[in-house]
């Protein structure tokens, strides 16, 4: 007991400092977890496949996976349809199939090895690119978009590699009684999904509300993700399989958003520790044996895996977006350690070669989250962002007019209201596809990054009558009027508030025109409401 609580108490210290230091120079907490890991390893000689730690490390990834559902209706996720099941099942197959030729005919690999190692590592950290994509809000933009359809369909493809390494080790099942019983398993899985959140769930939550404590909510989410969770496993499939159809599930009901912020602290804490374990698999004696096997295999799959989803996105995204997914997507994931792990232990793969593959997957992911942290720069240094004429802004000078930063709905329906009181005005918009619809309907929508100096500058910015911010992302709301206010011009600025806490901010920051969301719908509604005369 003693020594849990050294681990504990020497894990929660390391990783505390270790993050806060790493902070400093704007390196991602993931790297802190995984480091902590690596150092309590060795510090208390702990093995490198602890199974029970590893399970409960698993459900950091089982919350992400319910938070990640919790934004996808089933409308959603068949809108996504093509991301998902077309470009991930191609990334999936030529990934998978070109490795595990290379690996039975360079390396002399029986077959049957070779498919599992190639489809284990044609999978990609669904913990570690999520949770920057997250973070940073990039998980909104195209790449971001097409990164999460690849990493769905990645988490679905993990049943039939199970499947397999079931087929490949169990002889005495055949192949079409172990078919038919995964089949079953995804009807009853489905199924129930269904049943329950039709007819069943809303009556459920709204019993738990009435009761009106918080606790008794938060465990009554906590049996639902858990419960999918067991359920999903027990029929034969991965535990974030079910906790993401429990998460599109609930995205139904009117409960989704006080669930996300509830189980927000669960899946941190968890997840820090899955990255924690991963920091345990990092063997130095390994490494030092076959450090240049590993370079190799490490450079080989990171490039090939970034070369393979370049090319199926290419030609419908273009260059710059498709090297942006390629690159996120280029390392291992936390499925093909445990993929790995178990085909060693089911005697399909040898234990050094298992080991090797392991610490090159673990390197891959170490260094995720710098490639994800400087992809501008990386993708800046290899294809420029596009800057021809159609996207660059043409004026010699104006003054007296209204930035609109932004061109989303908000930002469409302030244009449309502009142009009616015959208002100059120009729009600065950083996604090419809202770009290019603004300029087809005839708009003054320039492309670029409104919170540069230099856009800024270029939309004569100090001769504006105001600027108008219009989007939603709290933390680009705020980059955004800082740079503003590092003008020497005095510049009115006009944002609008989500909620108390980004009034807050935004008063922090000496913005004195503050439209308060909330506030001015209620007004709205309420003068229509009470109209003695209200047009239909």
């Amino acid at each position: 007991m003693d020594n849990i609580l050294a681990i504990i108490l020497s894990a929660t210290a390391i990783a505390t400092i270790f993050n806060i230091l790493l902070k400093r120079f704007n390196i991602p907490t993931i790297i802190g977890y995984i480091i902590t890991g690596f150092a309590i390893a060795y510090m208390y000689k702990l093995g490198r496949n602890n199974d029970s730690l590893t399970q409960i490390a698993e459900f950091g990834i089982v919350f992400l996976m319910f938070t990640i559902g919790l934004e996808f209706s089933i409308k959603h996720l068949l809108s996504m349809k093509k991301d998902v099941f077309f470009y991930g099942f191609l990334q999936v197959l030529l990934v998978g199939g070109v490795i595990a030729l290379g690996a039975e005919y360079f390396f002399g690999i029986e077959k049957k090895s070779a498919i599992i190692i190639g489809y284990a590592l044609a999978l990609s950290s669904t913990a570690i690119v999520l949770k920057i994509l997250n973070d940073s809000g990039t998980i909104h933009t195209i790449y971001g978009r097409k990164a999460l359809g690849i990493l769905l369909f990645q988490d679905i493809a993990v049943i039939p590699i199970l499947l397999m390494i079931n087929i490949f080790s169990n002889q005495n099942s055949s192949i079409s009684s172990l078919l038919l019983q995964t089949f079953y398993s995804a009807v009853i899985i489905l199924g129930l999904m269904f049943i329950i959140g039709k007819y069943l769930l809303n009556r459920f939550l709204s019993l738990v509300v009435w009761a009106d404590t918080q606790e008794i909510f938060i465990a009554s989410v906590l049996l639902l993700v858990v419960g999918a969770s067991f359920l999903s496993h027990s029929l034969g499939f991965s535990y974030s399989l079910g906790a993401f159809l429990a998460g599109m599930m609930m995205s139904e009901t009117q409960y989704k958003h006080q669930i996300e912020a509830d189980l927000v602290p669960f899946r941190d804490i968890l997840l820090g520790l899955f990255f924690i374990t991963v920091g345990m698999q990092i063997d130095l004696s390994l490494i030092a044996q076959n450090y240049a096997t590993i370079l190799l295999f490490l450079g080989v799959m990171m490039a090939f895996k970034t070369l393979v989803v370049f090319t199926i996105l290419f030609f419908s995204v273009g260059g710059r977006v498709a090297l942006k997914t390629g690159l996120a997507l280029c390392q291992g994931g936390e499925f093909s350690l445990a993929i790995l792990a178990l085909a060693s232990s089911s005697h399909l793969i040898s234990t050094n070669t298992s080991q090797v593959l392991i610490v090159t997957v673990v390197l891959s992911m170490v260094m995720t989250p710098f490639i994800l942290k400087n992809m501008k720069k990386i993708v800046n240094s290899i294809t420029k962002e596009p800057d021809n004429g159609d996207f660059k802004i043409h004026s010699s000078g104006i003054k007296d007019h209204i930035i609109v930063c932004g061109y989303g709905k908000l930002g469409q329906e302030i244009v449309y209201r502009l142009k009616k009181m015959n208002v100059n005005y120009l729009v600065l918009e950083h996604d090419i596809n809202l770009v290019k619809l603004g300029q087809n309907r005839g708009e003054p929508v320039y492309f670029g990054n409104a919170a540069e100096k230099s856009i800024l500058q270029n939309a004569f910015v100090e001769n504006a009558k105001s600027v108008i911010i219009a989007i939603n992302n709290e933390k680009k709301l705020i980059l955004l009027c800082e740079v503003l206010k590092s003008f020497d011009a005095p510049i009115k600025i006009v944002a609008k508030a989500s909620d108390y806490d980004e009034k807050k901010l935004l008063k922090a920051l000496e913005v004195k025109h503050i439209v308060n969301e909330g506030r001015e719908a209620a007004k709205a509604l309420l003068h229509v409401a009470l109209e003695e005369n209200p047009t239909e």
